[in-house]
């Protein structure tokens, strides 16, 4: 996504800043071939960032030492300082130019990945991460332009088509490849293979388009309505990171963070309303499809997500999967979508958007529920099922949802709506992930206890049960261990059975505000597929 952050989705990047009217004319033969490898190697990097942590967040959590719902900050924090720069990247374009601001952003991108695998603590890995946010923001939405620009008009679906393949396919090597490193070379390496790529990616996209820079042009920032973002946004995430951690609010950090969070969204609303250059433009909610739109996307966004994360680490800590088998189990996700995207985007101008959002909706809630039927015995065919039909699902989410939000926005407001709706959405991937961690780890410890108390009633008292365990050779010490494992096996996966039941019956929930948007004039022009994919 973009980056969700994260196995992310394809992300969803504001539409590229609109090419001036003295553009250079598109290029041809070999620079054009160049040029396009050069800007999918960096898209295709920063989402392939984003999916590929997930399966190894097992193997950094246990070598930095904290406990694998803590090594989900890895994955939250880079979403959040994403979530925050993606609004900046208009105002950045216009400071500093596409290309140079494009070529900066990949170089800096790479310094951060270099400074992740570098980490020796979990404190310096989240830094890195959050700097690598921060600077991912404006690399996507500018791959697009810039390959925009690249080709005639008449083949900008072709152009949209090739960046659109890249950021389906991340997702599907994340895992895959994230999974092989973790389990044959080390985590770190995870991070690392970001130096070659971006490096080159970097010095091809300067050599061919350094000559074709955007014009630049000093704008005024809303610098205290940025640092409100940051504040409230930055102090919700921690206050849902370490929530559990501390026992919620019984913690006076707890507390004072949920105050800034609240005083600081009012205070950030009130401003943002009232400036006369805003880093948001919340005024597009007052349009009731992008109220609805943006909404229904950022909430299904991170039911979505915090199911991903939560997926690799069930079969992990729980279900004996190493890091490469739990990657091969999550990669089938891109094939359907692979598939399905091509024809999603041709039909949603003719088709309805509201019926196609709804059928994503409804197959998202059939693989949920065929999820919460997981058991300690489900192997890993029944596992791979669900994520094969979850393509489909979100070949048919993005595309539709996208359409509906951006739906009779003016031309010139719609890179400030789709920055907003990629704000919104990211955000709260970022925050799907922490909920449904913490949800997961509440239900285990109730699940355990109710499984103890059935042990101890039960027709094979633990007593018996832990000197049946002795006379096979384990000492009392040893079989405690062993039952208390095997609870706590059966505790996580109930557990995640759970947070899977829910998130599904959300998702069929979802499908009745889908409907309260006004569809789009039929026939219109397709969304640009900056906002679709």
């Amino acid at each position: 996504m973009s980056n969700s952050s994260s196995m992310d989705a394809a992300p969803t990047p504001a539409p590229a800043p609109a090419v001036a009217p003295g553009a250079p004319p598109p290029l041809t033969g070999t620079a054009l071939v160049l040029g396009t490898i050069s800007l999918s190697l960096a898209t295709f990097m920063n989402v392939l960032d984003s999916s590929i942590a997930n399966v190894s967040l097992p193997a950094i959590a246990g070598d930095l030492g904290v406990s694998p719902v803590q090594g989900t900050w890895v994955i939250t924090s880079f979403g959040v300082a994403n979530a925050i720069s993606v609004p900046l990247t208009g105002w950045l374009t216009q400071r500093f130019g596409a290309v140079r601001l494009f070529t900066m952003s990949v170089l800096l991108f790479v310094l951060a990945s270099w400074l992740c695998g570098f980490a020796h603590s979990l404190e310096m890995l989240v830094a890195a991460r959050v700097f690598q946010g921060l600077v991912a923001g404006p690399m996507i939405p500018l791959s697009q332009t810039l390959l925009l620009a690249s080709y005639p008009k008449h083949k900008a679906g072709t152009a949209l088509a090739l960046w659109g393949m890249t950021t389906l396919v991340a997702p599907v090597v994340g895992p895959l490849l994230g999974g092989w490193i973790t389990d044959n070379v080390t985590w770190p390496w995870i991070f690392y293979i970001n130096v070659p790529v971006g490096l080159f990616a970097a010095g091809l996209t300067w050599s061919i388009y350094r000559s074709r820079e955007t014009p630049v042009k000093k704008l005024p920032i809303d610098t205290i309505g940025l640092a409100l973002l940051v504040l409230w946004v930055g102090s919700l995430q921690v206050m849902l990171d370490k929530g559990k951690e501390l026992d919620w609010f019984a913690s006076n950090q707890i507390v004072a963070l949920a105050v800034i969070a609240v005083v600081g969204l009012a205070v950030f609303i009130v401003w943002e309303l009232t400036d006369d250059h805003p880093v948001v433009d919340l005024r597009l909610f007052a349009r009731r499809n992008f109220l609805f739109g943006a909404s229904v996307l950022s909430i299904a966004y991170g039911l979505f997500f915090g199911n991903v994360v939560l997926l690799p680490l069930w079969l992990q800590q729980h279900m004996g999967y190493t890091a490469t088998a739990a990657g091969f189990a999550l990669a089938p996700v891109g094939v359907l979508a692979i598939l399905l995207s091509p024809v999603v985007g041709r039909k949603v101008s003719v088709w309805d958007p509201r019926a196609m959002a709804s059928f994503a909706f409804v197959v998202f809630a059939i693989v949920l529920l065929m999820r919460s039927r997981f058991t300690t015995d489900t192997d890993l065919a029944a596992i791979m099922v669900p994520t094969i039909l979850q393509g489909g699902a979100l070949a048919f989410f993005f595309i539709p949802l996208t359409t509906l939000t951006l739906s009779g926005i003016t031309p010139e407001r719609i890179a400030a709506a789709a920055g907003l709706s990629n704000f919104v959405r990211i955000t709260a991937g970022a925050m799907g992930t922490s909920i449904s961690t913490t949800l997961w780890e509440n239900r285990a410890t109730l699940h355990h206890h109710h499984l103890a108390e059935r042990l101890a009633l039960g027709d094979v008292p633990e007593t018996q049960a832990i000197e049946t365990l002795q006379r096979q050779g384990f000492s009392h010490d040893q079989a405690l261990a062993y039952l208390n494992r095997l609870v706590d096996q059966q505790a996580f996966t109930r557990a995640a059975d759970d947070i899977f039941l829910a998130s599904a019956i959300l998702f069929l929930v979802l499908i009745a505000f889908v409907w309260l948007t006004r569809r789009p004039p039929k026939m219109g022009a397709p969304v640009d597929a900056g906002g679709a994919h």
